[in-house]
């Protein structure tokens, strides 16, 4: 079917303005052009569709999910739920991901068990990727499998425990055996400030994947995991909530991009009654959250100003957030001190640079029709992005 979306504005993350008197033909799921509304080509038919007063919104990419989980304040007791019903919850937040105009998630790490659709025991991750793969009504996802995590973390069935740099190497591989995209590490143990492997272990597990094809992600939210990621050369540092300058400088020269997810902390402050509440009164657990929300707004301006490449996730199911709430993360990356055309980048295009996609996040003809429309301008409202108004699918 030929629709032909006329006369809107268009916010593709590339530029602070906004082009107005844009009109858009879509066919079978294709973009077919781009044109000034006063310089439009024939349309051949095509179903019109006035969406003046609209603004056109490449697909958003979540660079952090965990799509087996519902998020909310008890998200870690749900890791320990059936199979069948994180795989429900799965389907669940695939359709708020796409209502919300979020096409591309990232699942950075999912419980194991036994998939009662295919009988597989891996990352249950994987088995939604697979069974979504070329349905349009589902969002595209790309998934590591289990957190990869030093000895001493074994929360539920959530990582994978590693007692030596052999094992971790070897657990690596295993994980892109069972079909993972990339593997994700985890750079805390028992004490946080005390990072579980060294650069040279963490080195030979990174090189070890990128001879496979796929790449390497490591949760950090440290100044000492994040330097030792920075050394080891991960593709990726996920949460990153405190980083200093020469750090930044090391990421940037590497290569080492950082999925920021300063939504986890509001959502904490927000959503979910405390951080910590079994440990510390709320008085205590509020001045702590206040201090995380300084660091990581902190973080991100660093990282901006040495150039790292910064895209946008929101941590839904592995926090209180929930999976329809990116544009949350956009508002909060402008708090952070990202123009807004560049917060919209690490929502679209630049998360699809995480993810080595070329067609995430984008909109260029010929391409795939992956977008969504919004009431309002985004590059001067980030709001504007939670007044959705149409998904094409």
């Amino acid at each position: 079917m030929r629709t032909l979306y006329r006369d809107s504005a268009l916010a593709d993350g590339r530029s602070p303005e906004l082009r107005l008197g844009v009109s858009l033909l879509v066919d079978d799921g294709r973009i077919v052009w781009i044109r000034p509304t006063d310089d439009e080509e024939d349309p051949a038919g095509a179903e019109v569709i006035d969406s003046r007063g609209a603004c056109i919104v490449p697909g958003m990419v979540d660079c952090h999910s965990h799509l087996t989980l519902p998020g909310g304040s008890h998200w870690l007791e749900r890791a320990a739920d059936p199979p069948e019903v994180m795989l429900r919850v799965g389907e669940e937040n695939a359709r708020l991901l796409m209502a919300a105009g979020i096409r591309w998630a990232r699942d950075v790490g999912a419980p194991r068990g036994i998939d009662p659709i295919d009988g597989k025991e891996r990352a249950l991750s994987l088995g939604l990727r697979d069974r979504w793969r070329g349905r349009r009504e589902f969002p595209y996802v790309r998934a590591a499998g289990a957190w990869l995590a030093g000895a001493g973390m074994q929360p539920l069935g959530l990582m994978v425990e590693a007692r030596s740099a052999d094992e971790l190497l070897a657990a690596a591989l295993r994980q892109l055996d069972d079909g993972a995209d990339f593997v994700k590490l985890y750079m805390e143990g028992p004490d946080p400030e005390t990072p579980p492997w060294t650069a040279a272990e963490l080195r030979q597990v990174v090189e070890a994947v990128h001879a496979r094809g796929a790449l390497a992600t490591a949760h950090s939210t440290r100044y000492k995991g994040t330097r030792v990621c920075a050394e080891a050369g991960v593709d990726c540092v996920e949460h990153g909530f405190e980083v200093d300058a020469e750090t930044a400088r090391l990421m940037a020269d590497k290569g080492v991009a950082m999925v920021s997810t300063l939504t986890a902390i509001k959502s904490w402050r927000t959503g979910a009654r405390t951080i910590g509440i079994e440990r510390f009164t709320r008085e205590e657990s509020k001045t702590r959250i206040a201090a995380r929300w300084e660091g990581a707004v902190q973080a991100v301006r660093t990282c901006r100003e040495a150039g790292v490449l910064i895209a946008a996730g929101t941590d839904f199911g592995g926090g209180p957030a929930r999976a329809n709430q990116l544009a949350w993360e956009v508002e909060a990356l402008v708090e952070a001190g990202l123009e807004p055309w560049e917060a919209l980048a690490a929502a679209t295009w630049r998360g699809g640079q995480v993810l080595g996609e070329p067609e995430a996040g984008i909109i260029r003809e010929d391409g795939p029709a992956d977008f969504f429309m919004v009431h309002g301008d985004p590059l001067s409202d980030p709001a504007a992005l939670w007044r959705v108004w149409k998904v094409v699918v």
